[in-house]
This record gives C-alpha cells, structure tokens and sequence, in this order.
C-alpha cells in the first residue's frame, strides 16, 4: 500500500488530506511534505486522517515531529480522524492529550486552541 498527499487550504489553515499507510516505508514522505509547508510559513495545519488505513510508530514519530515544528512558530497542528482502529492507537500511546482529534475536517478549522 502506498501513501497519498494532497494539500488544500480551508480558511486559514492549510489541510494535508493522508490516505493509505503511514509507516516506516512512507513516514519520511509524510515528514517532507509537513516540513515544506512550514518553511513556506504554513503554521496551522489540519492532517486529515479519514482515509488512513494503518498507522506506526514511525508515522506518530512524524505527526509529534510535525507539531513540535509547528509549535516552534506558535502554531498548531489539528488532527481529523473517526476510525476507531487508529483513534486507538492514539488513546495507548497517550497522543489524545497531545493533539486535538476532531472528527471532521470543518470541526477541525473552526476549532479554536
């Protein structure tokens, strides 16, 4: 299974819609594409998750590294996400008190921090 990436801007966040495996083979293309948009000044991020089938380590190693460098902009970084196989993984690995999870992309870009 492969990754796929695309980028849209909805209101004033930028969304990274993800679909396929996040994992040690297509983390780093996930970790490019986060890193290019904030060296363009993208500080506000909304990761659209909804069509993610599998998700690592690595790939929580790339969301957490994603955060940090758009904290380091006073910015944030919003996850999308309804299946209950990767909200778990969330709820394990602690990461539910680290990201805000929404459940839809709209919920997501008119939260507030």
């Amino acid at each position: 299974m492969d990754l796929s990436l695309s980028t849209r801007t909805v209101g004033d966040r930028t969304v990274v819609d993800v679909g396929g495996e996040i994992d040690v083979y297509t983390a780093p293309k996930l970790r490019e594409q986060l890193v290019e948009l904030v060296n363009d000044g993208s500080y506000h991020l909304v990761v659209d998750m909804e069509r993610v089938d599998f998700l690592d380590s690595t790939g929580l190693g790339v969301l957490v590294g994603g955060l940090k460098r758009v904290r380091a902009h006073e910015g944030s970084l919003r996850l999308v996400c309804n299946q209950e196989r990767i909200l778990k993984i969330f709820r394990i690995t602690g990461l539910t008190k680290v990201f805000p999870i929404h459940t839809s992309v709209d919920e997501a870009v008119s939260a507030t921090d």
